[in-house]
């Protein structure tokens, strides 16, 4: 771990070298020169924000109070939460896997600090060097990028500490025979992470808009975004990574030792457990809170750039936080309502099917947001434009809306365990093993993302329509602001959004616990329940349950992770135009460039594909290389004679195995991906907008294409074990290969693209304006020299990602 370090430490240099080489010979030319104004896309004015009025202020300062009820209603839920009966065998367990998420979010926060210098690093240069910017506002932009990376960082932690409060308590609830509270638990527990983490998010960004001062706003901005996209980027990568070896490890053992799955004896248990929170809710989690974040930034800069009436742009950016506000009180609402006909209709029933409530949730939430949106557009923009723009915005946003309600269904048709596609991946594993299971596998992924990618276009296709009707009065690029309020209306369930990919990790470390608690082995057991908690405990019923409603977690895992996506994607179409604004200079110059006629533009275009393939790649072979040695480490050390549960030693070094390679294949990609941004904005402006629009699309479908094939492998194997009960038999076995190639295709490489495309894009809008300023101010040499160093800085790293990172290697 020292020499990991110290190699770290060297590889800082390499941004401070660029700043030797930059400064001496741009610093005394860019005196006086001030690309910011109509030149500048890091700098937009939000000094506008100063004639909202007092109408306007005293909205967005009610903003303000609904976060802070939404914070409040997070928190209460939290304690609620707490005070939940448990055993004391489950609660143990829980509270040694939150220490070890604890440990392992410890040293994942250290390394974001290290990163956070190569961020700063540019952001100086930019500000400071460049830019001429007093030393105080870039160390305030500088500090800013850290409160992104810290609120990234902070709702992650809240995260793993509800839901392993959470995973004890809907164990320990499952042991009365009833599923309501097994659903209940979990449920609750993601809605408290997703209220506090809009919430948080929100209040944030109004904190920026309200008291920074117009002129550095925007910067502020910029380098919150960026900061949060930076720990979102690490912290999926580095989650996905660790806990699908740790998964792998403890799965292949059913196969190799015949053991039940969870086995207390199993030293991969533990780290198992911690990897479901490290990568299905820290990952998430923090990926959510900057996909928020980014998304309204995106939105800003364009209304700052392309509305040319301050007023309008007031009253756009006042509605637009407004309209955020309006969908945290939506999903509260959708909530408790939600709750109460679920409570009527499942609560002592000893039969219900986890996945309707949570159906019901989605569309309910869906409905309020969209009449909502149209009420508060009416209240808040009657007279905008022509008179009829309030409905027109809402409907824009409502195609966003409706598509976090409609993809999840679709996404269900090819994951969940009631889908024919997972059974033709069942059957087919029947005869064929685990190659027909695969293939079949292979075949539900694609055709997914067929489907998906004809509902994206659909309904950005119907934003487009909209926008042709009176938008062009206003702004410039109306479709732009039409797909970007397409990815904004994604998020208009956040909290529920959030809520639902949070119920997996809960209900899968629900099962754990209660294998690892060994609670039927106790003496005396179910006369102290009795006693204690007036109830007799049902061992046999509660694995069911537990069983059947991890087959609900597993489906609704998968239906949040294509929303996170595809905001990205349509999110990131609104950044670019930021770049494109700045090159054209407002669309007036250059057109001709952004065109497959343009060589440099279409073989960035070529090159985004080439990122794409070689990120699924290395994120691959960080598992594959992790598990391995975590495999040969338990198949060595587990003991099955004469012991009831693994020692704490051999587990924590399974953990310690898959934080090494979580580490070192998070640090490889992260790195590759920076300067690969850098020196692709330095070669050519031109080349760099294909690249965007090409890792952006690549990454879409290959998102796609691996959340849903991992998805459908995951809920075959679940329908052999609980539908079926055919644990231990070769039937089994396939599905279980089959789980293990899916793990990282759905939960490391997919849910990873988000960030990375959503970091490299935001990081790409200051990078590619660095590189222009070079080449106005030191001629194109000074960039394109320098443009080729930082590639081939990012080759090398792309190189230690499969050459350091291999089975045999010693790294």
């Amino acid at each position: 771990m020292n020499m990991l370090w110290k190699r770290l430490w060297r590889w800082c240099l390499v941004p401070v070298w660029t700043i030797s080489v930059l400064t001496a010979p741009v610093a005394a030319q860019s005196e006086g020169h001030k690309p910011g104004g109509e030149a500048s896309l890091i700098l937009p004015d939000v000094s506008q924000a100063e004639m909202m009025g007092l109408s306007g202020t005293v909205l967005l300062l009610g903003g303000l109070f609904i976060c802070g009820l939404g914070l409040l209603f997070g928190l209460t839920i939290y304690l609620q939460l707490k005070r939940l009966p448990v055993h004391r065998s489950m609660a143990e367990v829980s509270e040694l896997i939150y220490e070890t998420c604890k440990t392992y979010l410890i040293t994942q926060g250290k390394f974001l600090l290290l990163l956070e210098a190569f961020i700063g690093v540019i952001i100086f240069i930019y500000f400071r060097l460049l830019q001429g910017m007093p030393l105080g506002r870039v160390l305030i932009i500088l500090l800013f990028s850290l409160i992104g990376i810290a609120g990234s960082f902070g709702v992650a932690w809240f995260g793993i500490r509800i839901n392993t409060f959470a995973n004890s308590r809907t164990a320990f609830a499952s042991l009365q025979g009833f599923p309501f509270p097994c659903h209940a638990i979990p449920l609750k527990a993601g809605m408290s992470i997703g209220m506090l983490l809009i919430s948080v998010e929100l209040f944030l960004m109004l904190c920026i808009f309200l008291f920074v001062p117009g002129d550095y706003a925007g910067p502020c901005f910029i380098g919150f975004a960026i900061g949060e996209s930076l720990g979102a980027a690490a912290l999926r990568i580095a989650g996905g990574i660790f806990t699908k070896i740790a998964d792998i490890g403890a799965d292949l053992m059913k196969i190799v030792f015949k053991i039940k799955e969870d086995d207390a004896r199993n030293p991969g248990v533990i780290a198992d457990c911690t990897g479901d929170n490290a990568g299905d809710s820290v990952g998430p989690t923090a990926d959510g809170f900057e996909t928020y974040g980014v998304t309204g930034v995106a939105l800003i800069s364009f209304v700052l750039l392309a509305v040319s009436n301050p007023a309008v742009q007031v009253q756009l950016l006042v509605w637009l936080f407004m309209i955020r506000v309006i969908m945290i009180v939506a999903s509260g609402l959708s909530y408790l309502l939600n709750g109460a006909i679920s409570r009527a209709r499942y609560a002592g029933h000893r039969e219900m099917n986890f996945e309707a409530p949570l159906t019901l949730l989605v569309w309910l939430t869906s409905g309020v947001s969209v009449g909502l949106t149209y009420l508060a557009s009416y209240l808040l923009i009657p007279d905008l434009g022509d008179g009829s723009l309030w409905w027109k915005l809402s409907t824009v946003i409502t195609c966003g809306t409706l598509a976090g309600a409609i993809i999840p269904e679709l996404v269900k048709v090819f994951t969940s365990t009631e889908s024919d596609h997972v059974a033709e991946v069942v059957s087919s594993s029947r005869e064929g093993g685990a190659s027909l299971n695969i293939l079949s596998g292979f075949v539900a992924g694609n055709f997914s993302a067929y489907w998906l990618g004809v509902a994206v276009v659909s309904l950005m296709a119907a934003a487009y329509g909209v926008s042709l009707h009176g938008f062009s009065d206003l702004m410039l690029a109306p479709a732009v602001f039409a797909f970007g309020l397409v990815a904004f209306g994604f998020l208009g369930m956040g909290p529920v959004t959030i809520a639902v990919d949070s119920y997996g990790p809960v209900t899968d470390n629900a099962q754990s616990i209660f294998e690892l608690s060994t609670i039927e082995q106790i003496p005396g057991v179910q006369a102290e329940i009795q006693r204690e908690h007036g109830f007799k405990p049902d061992f046999t019923r509660a694995k069911e349950l537990l069983e059947e409603n991890d087959g609900a977690g597993n489906t609704f895992k998968a239906t949040a992770k294509p929303v996170l996506i595809g905001t990205a994607v349509v999110g990131a179409t609104t950044m670019i135009f930021s770049i494109v604004m700045l090159l054209t200079h407002g669309l007036t110059q250059n057109l001709e460039k952004l065109s497959i006629l343009n060589p440099l533009f279409l073989l960035g275009m070529i090159c985004g594909g080439a990122m794409i393939y070689w990120f699924t790649g290395a994120s691959t072979q960080a598992v594959t290389t992790g598990a391995y040695r975590a495999v040969e480490f338990i198949k060595a050390n587990i003991r099955l004679e004469g012991t009831t549960r693994a020692s704490v030693e051999d587990s924590k070094r399974v953990v310690e195995i898959c934080t090494k390679y979580a580490q070192k294949g998070m640090f490889n990609i992260f790195l590759a991906v920076f300067f690969g941004t850098l020196g692709f904005a330095f070669l050519d402006p031109y080349f760099f907008i294909g690249y965007l629009i090409s890792i952006a699309l690549f990454g879409l479908f290959q998102a796609f294409f691996m959340a849903n094939a991992g998805g459908a492998w995951d809920n075959a194997k679940k329908i052999v074990e609980v539908d079926l009960k055919q644990k231990g038999t070769e039937l089994h076995a396939a599905t279980v290969v089959g789980d293990t190639v899916g793990d990282p295709f759905k939960d490391t490489s997919s849910v990873a693209l988000n960030p990375v495309i959503k970091f490299t894009t935001l990081f790409g809008l200051l990078a590619v304006e660095l590189g222009v300023l070079l080449a106005d101010q030191r001629g194109p040499a000074l960039g394109l020299s320098l443009g080729f160093c930082a590639l081939l800085v990012s080759m090398v790293f792309v190189w230690r990602s499969f050459y350091r990172m291999r089975i045999g290697s010693d790294a």
